[in-house]
């Protein structure tokens, strides 16, 4: 009985797809030869579906007229039917979508796009993977090099910070307090002891005046030069002489303004002191006097000294030194522009500061501006 009912499920099968075939030659005639080939397709696919459809549907009508004893390959018929209908669903979905995107472009095309599209996305990914493998490799890039260093450059930072915050604990803090009240204890101490030494046996210190009248080292050579003047130039020569402590100890004569340039001429041309360099010269305006300061220096003693000498303020005169040391011509120009102090014999005696027609001098004590506003 069973092969009479697989020979009978043929033969309906075979009926069915001749009547479809039958059925899509009849409706290609109809449509003419302009019909594309994707219709005839369709067409055929329809054709198809509907034959099994309809030899489905006799295989079930025979399989109730033969009883509940339903073979298995009912089963699988059904299945073949359900899958055909999908796929048609599916093709007529597919060439739907290929008339909306064009004529031009057939229904295979969007997969092969998608399928391009898929292949560059993995490629792209395949690249980028390799890039980061190569750069977390032995080959790792300048870049790379950078930021690692950075990053142990922090990570160092950190661990300094970290050491710092530890070392800066209450307790170590409480230590550095302690260390600096020591030393300042102890320089306290020391400042004590030193006053309590200075202050220790008082019949032990020096007088005041004795340190005053203390000898000074450069006593000699003035003595050598009083002694010098007194026999070229005269006893009466020096009004005064002393040693300037205030100055360096610098030995100092205070000429009369008959003898000063006498005195001069001796220090720039005696072979035993020959002061060859002036340093210095400037005028003073005492109010009771006025009065020249030259300062002179020999190299061949390795020793200065000072020559003063006083003019009466009220017509100041003394013959210029230019003529021995030819850097005294700017300093008394200066002492004549701001002083009027007249220095004879000078070749070119001149204001060098204020104007030929300035009236006054700055410098002296009893000034006053001709200009107010000035």
């Amino acid at each position: 009985m069973d092969e009479d009912q697989d020979l009978s499920k043929q033969k309906a099968a075979a009926a069915a797809k001749a009547k479809a075939a039958a059925l899509a030659r009849k409706q290609a005639k109809e449509e003419g030869p302009g019909n594309p080939s994707g219709e005839d397709d369709l067409s055929k696919q329809k054709a198809a579906a509907a034959a099994k459809a309809k030899a489905a549907a006799l295989a079930r009508k025979q399989a109730k007229e033969e009883g509940p004893g339903n073979p298995s390959g009912e089963d699988d018929l059904s299945k073949q039917k359900a899958a055909a209908a999908a796929k048609a669903k599916a093709a007529a979905l597919a060439r739907k979508q290929a008339k909306e995107e064009g004529p031009g472009k057939p229904s295979g095309e969007d997969d092969l796009s998608k399928q391009k599209a898929a292949a560059a996305a993995k490629a792209k990914a395949a690249a980028l993977a390799r890039k980061q493998a190569k750069e977390e490799g032995p080959g790792k890039p300048s870049g790379e090099d950078d930021l690692s260093k950075q990053k142990a450059a922090a990570a160092a930072k950190a661990k300094a910070a970290a050491l710092a915050r530890k070392q800066k604990s209450p307790g170590d803090e409480g230590d550095l307090e302690q260390a600096k009240a020591k030393a300042a204890a102890a320089a306290r101490a020391k400042a004590k002891a030193a006053a309590a030494a200075r202050a220790k046996a008082p019949a032990e210190e020096i007088p005041e005046n004795d340190i005053k009248n203390e000898p000074s080292p450069n006593q000699p050579v003035l003595n050598q030069i009083v002694s010098a003047i007194e026999r070229h130039v005269g006893q009466d020569a020096l009004l005064d002489h002393y040693i300037n402590k205030l100055s360096k100890d610098v030995p100092t004569v205070v000429a009369n303004p008959d003898t000063y340039y006498s005195i001069a001429e001796l220090f720039r041309y005696d072979a035993q002191l020959n002061f060859s360099y002036l340093s210095e010269l400037h005028g003073t305006d005492f109010e009771t006097h006025m009065e020249i300061y030259v300062h002179l220096h020999s190299f061949d003693m390795n020793q200065s000294v000072a020559l003063k000498v006083k003019l009466n303020r009220e017509a100041p005169a003394i013959p210029s030194l230019v003529p021995l040391w030819s850097g005294a011509n700017w300093p008394e120009c200066e002492a004549y522009d701001l002083l009027g102090i007249v220095f004879r014999d000078h070749p070119d005696l001149k204001r060098i500061l204020l104007g030929d027609d300035w009236k006054g001098y700055p410098l002296r004590k009893d000034y006053q501006p001709y200009d107010v506003e000035v």
